[in-house]
């Protein structure tokens, strides 16, 4: 699950960062260079820090969130620790659907990394046991 939703906010978040109606939108600065530049070479077109921390954002909670989740796991269990991980990534992408201002998409790409880091803690460790399993058997 962790690395489902993972994969699916790599892929949205980095069309999303390019498309002309977001960048007019939140932001713009990151537009107008973008539309000075005519070059094909597409090399810092994207300079802002403000973009950057949009990105960076939901990666930074994973590592957070994850080194968080594995007390959390312990003391409520996998299935509730992923409930909990969903529930922010939930949050997270319905802050981000209804965002009018950058400071709301930094909120929800961090509600979302949390929950990433959440879902992929708990995969990880279910994996990890799964294969320690697999081997004892043979």
């Amino acid at each position: 699950m962790g690395g489902l939703i993972f994969g699916y906010d790599i892929g949205i978040s980095g069309g999303v960062t390019t498309m002309t109606p977001f960048l007019q939108k939140f932001f713009l600065s990151v537009w107008r260079k973008k539309e000075a530049d005519k070059t094909k070479n597409q090399y810092c077109q994207y300079d802002s820090q403000t973009l950057t921390m949009f990105t960076s954002s939901l990666y930074l909670a994973a590592l957070l969130a994850s080194l968080a989740a594995s007390t959390v796991t312990r003391k409520l269990g996998r299935k509730l620790s992923m409930l909990f991980g969903g529930l922010l990534f939930f949050a997270g992408a319905l802050i981000n659907g209804f965002a009018k201002a950058v400071w709301m998409l930094i909120v929800g790409r961090i509600l979302l990394g949390f929950g990433v880091g959440f879902a992929n803690q708990v995969t990880n460790r279910v994996s990890a046991l799964s294969l320690v399993i697999f081997l004892l058997e043979l």
